[in-house]
């Protein structure tokens, strides 16, 4: 059985979500604020974090990057409905995924489903493989990603989006193809995901990301993956 940690201080979402997830099959346990939140991480070990942006004692934000620096669990971050800034700040923060509020149980339960799915899928997976394009070296079966030697600190989403483009190089991805391959087949989401995804792909693997040569913008249909041997 799966077990998911959901981070939120109102209590009656914390129930009416935890009934839901708890009728899907999963182990749910909970927290009312970002440090009791980080105590029952460390003691659980979950296979999934749901993270409330506005906490009582400290950012969201703040406690995503706490738990990002010490594991690569999937985080789903919960956000305000119209605000666009929450969602990039939370993905910017090691989040690999938001849903809106009021949340849609049955919404909620398919990106939990697709996160978990692609996660057991990339743990029972283990193909050696490794390419260099550029100055970017990829080993998949490490999981770890280089540029000049260096090892660079890549999420797992972020690592996941990176092998789909090494996978398809100078083929066109449409942002519902990413949004399928990359976030889960029966995913229920919006391109503004993969876009903010791919600046933060592109800050990290870019020599210039304003300018990329790796990873290009295909105007009105999504990426491509240009190869520089």
């Amino acid at each position: 059985m799966n077990s998911l940690l959901f981070i939120e201080d109102d209590d009656q979402i914390r129930l009416a979500l935890r009934l839901v997830l708890e009728d899907e099959g999963y182990e749910v346990r909970e927290a009312a604020d970002g440090r009791s939140g980080l105590a029952a991480f460390h003691a659980l070990e979950p296979d999934l974090v749901l993270l409330d942006i506005r906490l009582p004692d400290m950012s969201g934000f703040d406690v995503c990057r706490a738990l990002r620096a010490m594991s690569i669990v999937p985080i789903v971050m919960v956000t305000a409905q119209t605000d666009t800034q929450d969602m990039v700040t939370g993905l910017e923060a090691g989040a690999d995924d938001y849903v809106t509020k009021p949340v849609v149980p049955k919404e909620l339960a398919a990106r939990v489903r697709a996160h978990l799915r692609r996660a057991q899928l990339q743990n029972l997976s283990g193909v050696p493989h490794s390419e260099i394009f550029g100055d970017i070296d990829l080993r998949r079966e490490q999981g770890l990603v280089f540029k000049n030697g260096q090892e660079l600190s890549l999420t797992k989403t972020e690592f996941n989006l990176l092998c789909e483009f090494a996978d398809h190089p100078n083929v066109v991805l449409s942002r519902d193809q990413l949004l399928e391959r990359v976030w889960g087949y029966d995913y229920l989401g919006d391109s503004r995901l993969v876009d903010a995804h791919v600046r933060r792909l592109r800050v990290k693997i870019e020599d210039q990301p304003d300018d990329p040569k790796l990873i290009l913008t295909v105007r009105g249909i999504g990426y491509r993956l240009m190869p520089v041997n």
